[in-house]
């Protein structure tokens, strides 16, 4: 049956009362189009949304703006949620996107995206290169950034139209949510329609940003009396009554829909709109919606009803041949009943680009799908779960309607939610995978399965649900006959979740037992491994010594060839330098450890133990050799696509290396970049713990004392102990800011707390925390001599353990508690011990300190010269305050600070260069001096300088000189 075209409802004839929202929306585009050279001028808001009830037609005026932009000359970007399709993750990002990157081909679209693709390729439906990455939620929204921020520069102005926001998908919803407050920046323009009332509990962050920016949006009234007449007699004429128009506002309670549907109606049956066709009217108006409607659709057959069921189910846009299929439809009689629904006005006009149809309006399709029959709503959702299959769109498609379906003990059922679980986790959609595994776990899955099921949800919940995932990993250990390999990952994850709930003591105990009952060698090293890990987070451990012990025995006996023997030789790398043995124990364990690799990005290994090795090497005086690992290991959390939790940690960290070859703005940086991706996480992240205790140790050295402060206040430090061992030690760290606000007193009795808690564990090395150095300052005023006695056992620790660097400043701590002449040989010790190191910030307070007392005692052009040194440090290294004191020890000996005599980089001079090769190859100092015709003072400055430069001491030399002359590949 053919059919002329129907006259859509969305005609701006018919936008009546809307002067205002198309004003808005005309305002809106002019300031889009106001650009200069290209770039928009900053503009008042990127969001423009309009709200009202179901009918008060929204999804006409988004076709109204839809149009004006396209005659604007703008890009245009349109999505719309679905009631049925909420389920389905990145739903309606897709639609935005993927039509502009379809036409683009492969080659293309790898420029394109460029490192951002495989992050986001399972989100945009593309292929990705080699084995998917899971990237975490942060890294997705980051990426998914990027694409949107590339296709608005490349598609400049761009409008993004999304209609009933409120059916939107949570993962869409949550990165629009986070890219919104963007728009502003670029040329483009986010225009919205949403039901308030039915924001889903997932849009608060939304609702605030439309709270919080001045975007309030424009709320849609009902039309009036005279609005509702002058739709009506737009159809069918001037001359319908005053009482006919006020009739049919009654019918329709004023709703655009509504109206602009009976209007129509009215037309089709020419209706003159006097009192007669008053019956008339009320019968179309009852049919528009509701019962009405599916008495209307009824009237069309039962073949066009179960096509159109079939439609609701599938949701609109829909494949007619897919839903023919479902209803067992030959082409005829689909082709039928689409021209029947579209002459009833439930289906549009036209089709996609893909042969897609739609209905009218959602109202339509939402009404026709609560009106199925349960029973057979449900089987209609079972045949479509198994046709969706079958025509290759996939088992997320599919497990849509599988979620629909009652539990029936199918193993293919359990099959195709896991699978679709695993295409949202590649995706980054944790949440979503968790409703399709928990799903499965009902159906439930075979006996020999349900382990692995556990495993899944849990690995799906972590971020969002880790007290739910101890319960799962519980129940998957509790499987008979798990795999080995896949009941390994399970205590891992088991026991790192545990961590992250305040169960440390449990986590290492459930580590310990499966140890004890694995009859796998590899297996038990590896429970060993995530056993000792979690003890040495622990900070309640009373068993430290013994432990260490059994560490040491153990470790003694690895060569190293498999990954989990070099776990433990990195285990017993951290152990050894936490305990204070010599720095050659823990530097050859950490060589022993990386020989054959070791990954930042083990899904289920963790990250843990590859970042203690590298900071093995900080405190060992090789902190170049850190940072290469550290940036070894941020590089693999991005390729991955983790911008988040592990992106965060690696960068707050790394701030800590930077801070130790003192190098503190680059420090201050790097952990301020950690904290700001830690605050982009949902959740308390780790970084923010180590974060600021490292940002606040920084401030303190740059002398911004006031600001250190505050931001302790700002995030409750030195409140209450965190259950877990953090480095740098958090009341080792507030006792510093005690110390510099002049509270002695306070933090005397925080450090002695400090002290009989690591003398407790045998974590004596105070290159890891330096707890001695600053309780024999905190006493100096008050006892000076157990101030004098604390310093001195520090200064043995600190020579046991052998780095250059902890012996200086335990030296330097030492001279500065002893005062008088004797101090100032033990400030020359401490400067000697420090030139041999990379720590550039300490060695400069060792030089002013030397410089100060050279000056008490006299001796005042050896004074200037070191604090000449000391000050030309202090400013290369960014410590404002030290640099001052140098000066005001300048100023008070009579003398004038003179200008920096080379700029800091890290590039050798070519004496530095011939120095280091020299010395490298074994020669004396003396040696180098009479080669380089220099004093054998001025060989060791410039070794200083090469050691610092390079972020290594003599150790780690002939490794980066060898490096310096090796090719690139």
């Amino acid at each position: 049956m053919a059919t002329e075209p129907l006259r859509p409802i969305t005609d701006q004839e018919n936008l009546i009362e809307r002067r205002r929202e198309l004003l808005a929306l005309d305002a809106a585009f002019r300031e889009l189009r106001r650009t200069t050279g290209g770039v928009p001028r900053a503009r008042n808001k990127g969001l423009l949304a309009f709200t009202g009830p179901a009918g008060l037609g929204k999804t006409a005026l988004m076709s109204e703006a839809r149009a004006k932009a396209a005659a604007g000359g703008f890009t245009v970007l349109s999505g719309r949620g679905s009631e049925t399709e909420q389920g389905s993750a990145f739903r309606v990002v897709r639609q935005l996107m993927q039509p502009s990157l379809a036409r683009m081909d492969e080659a293309e679209l790898r420029v394109f995206l460029g490192s951002w693709y495989d992050t986001v390729a399972a989100v945009l439906g593309l292929e990705a290169t080699g084995p998917a990455p899971a990237p975490d939620p942060t890294g997705v929204r980051e990426g998914l950034d990027w694409v949107m921020t590339r296709l608005t520069m490349k598609k400049a102005p761009i409008v993004l139209i999304l209609d009933d926001l409120h059916w939107t998908d949570p993962e869409s919803l949550s990165w629009l949510t986070s890219f919104a407050p963007r728009a502003e920046d670029l040329p483009l323009l986010i225009v919205v329609t949403y039901r308030p009332d039915e924001l889903p509990a997932e849009a608060g962050g939304f609702r605030t940003l439309v709270a919080d920016r001045g975007n309030r949006p424009h709320n849609l009234a009902l039309l009036t009396p005279e609005g509702v007449a002058r739709i009506v007699r737009n159809e069918i004429g001037e001359a319908a009554g005053d009482r006919f128009c006020k009739e049919c506002w009654s019918a329709t309670g004023g709703s655009p829909f509504e109206t602009v549907e009976l209007a129509i109606g009215l037309g089709e049956r020419e209706l003159g709109g006097t009192d007669h066709d008053l019956s008339s009217m009320r019968e179309l108006a009852a049919a528009i919606k509701g019962p009405g409607l599916i008495e209307r659709l009824e009237r069309l057959g039962t073949t066009t009803v179960r096509f159109a069921q079939t439609a609701a189910v599938l949701g609109s846009p829909f494949s007619p041949e897919l839903a023919a299929a479902i209803a067992v439809l030959g082409d005829e009689a689909a082709a039928e009943a689409t021209e029947k629904l579209r002459a009833a006005r439930i289906l549009a006009a036209g089709h996609g680009h893909e042969g897609e149809l739609e209905f009218v309006h959602p109202l339509i399709a939402t009404t026709i799908y609560r009106s199925i029959r349960t029973g057979f709503r449900t089987g209609l959702h079972n045949t479509a779960a198994q046709a969706v299959l079958a025509a290759g769109y996939g088992a997320t498609k599919a497990a849509r309607h599988l979620l629909e379906v009652p539990c029936e003990d199918r193993a293919e059922t359990v099959a195709c939610l896991r699978e679709a679980a695993r295409d949202y986790l590649r995706a980054g959609a944790t949440d979503a995978a968790r409703r399709l595994l928990t799903r499965a776990l009902q159906e439930p899955p075979p006996a020999e399965d349900r382990a692995a099921v556990l495993h899944e949800l849990a690995c799906a919940t972590f971020l969002i649900e880790p007290t739910a995932t101890v319960r799962h990993l519980r129940q998957a250990l509790a499987q008979p006959h798990v795999d080995p390999d896949l009941r390994a990952s399970i205590v891992y994850r088991l026991t790192t979740a545990m961590a992250h709930t305040d169960q440390l003591a449990e986590a290492v105990n459930v580590a310990a037992e499966e140890a004890r009952q694995a009859t796998n060698p590899r297996v038990k090293l590896r429970m060993q491994a995530d056993q000792f890990v979690w003890s040495m987070v622990r900070p309640d451990d009373h068993d430290s010594p013994t432990r260490s012990r059994t560490l040491a025995r153990l470790a003694e006996q690895l060569p190293g060839r498999s990954l989990e023997e070099r776990y433990i030789l990195g285990l017993r790398a951290w152990d050894a330098a936490m305990r204070g043995e010599p720095r050659e124990t823990s530097l050859a364990y950490a060589d022993k450890a990386l020989h054959g690799g070791m990954s930042w990005t083990d899904e289920n290994r963790g990250f843990e133990v590859p970042l203690s090795v590298a900071l093995v090497y900080m405190y060992g005086d090789q902190p170049r050799r850190a940072e290469e690992l550290f940036s070894k290991g941020i590089a693999e959390c991005m390729a991955k696509g983790w911008h988040g939790s592990h992106l965060a940690f690696g960068q707050t960290i790394a701030g800590y290396v930077h801070y130790r070859r003192g190098s503190l703005a680059e420090a201050e940086d790097s952990v301020r970049e950690g904290l700001r991706i830690a605050d982009k996480v949902d959740g308390v992240v780790a970084a923010q713990w180590f974060g600021v205790s490292i940002l606040i140790k920084t401030l303190l050295a740059r002398g911004r004392i006031t600001e250190a402060r505050a931001f302790a206040d700002e995030h409750h430090f030195g409140a209450a102990p965190v259950n877990a061992v953090i480095y740098p030690d958090p009341r080792t760290v507030y006792a510093e800011l005690l110390l510099a606000e002049g509270r002695h007193a306070d933090a005397a009795r925080l450090l002695s707390e400090v002290g009989e808690w690591l003398d407790a564990r045998g974590w004596r090395n105070p290159a890891w925390c330096p707890w001695q150095l600053r309780l024999a300052s905190a006493l100096a005023p008050t006892e000076p001599e157990e101030a004098v006695r604390q310093a001195g056992e520090a200064v043995r620790r600190a020579r046991e353990f052998g780095a250059h660097s902890a012996v200086g400043q335990a030296l330097h701590t030492l001279a500065e508690v002893t005062g008088g002449p004797p101090a100032v040989g033990l400030y020359a010790q401490a400067v000697e011990q420090l030139e041999q190191s990379p720590a550039a910030y300490e060695l400069a307070r060792a030089q002013i300190g030397h410089g100060a007392a050279l000056s008490l005692a006299g001796r005042l052009q050896e004074a200037a010269d070191r604090l000449y040194q000391g000050l030309e440090g202090a400013v290369h290294c960014g410590a404002g305050a030290l640099a001052a004191r140098a000066r005001e020890e300048l100023s008070a000996a009579g003398l004038r600070p003179l200008p920096l005599r080379y700029a800091h980089v890290d590039t050798l001079t070519a004496p530095e260069l011939r120095t280091a090769e020299l010395t490298v190859q074994g020669h004396a100092v003396g040696v180098v001096a009479k080669e380089l015709h220099l004093t054998e003072q001025g060989v060791r400055q410039l070794l200083s300088s090469v050691y610092r430069k390079l972020g290594t001491d003599a150790a780690g030399l002939a490794g980066f000189l060898e490096a310096r002359h090796r090719p690139h590949p």
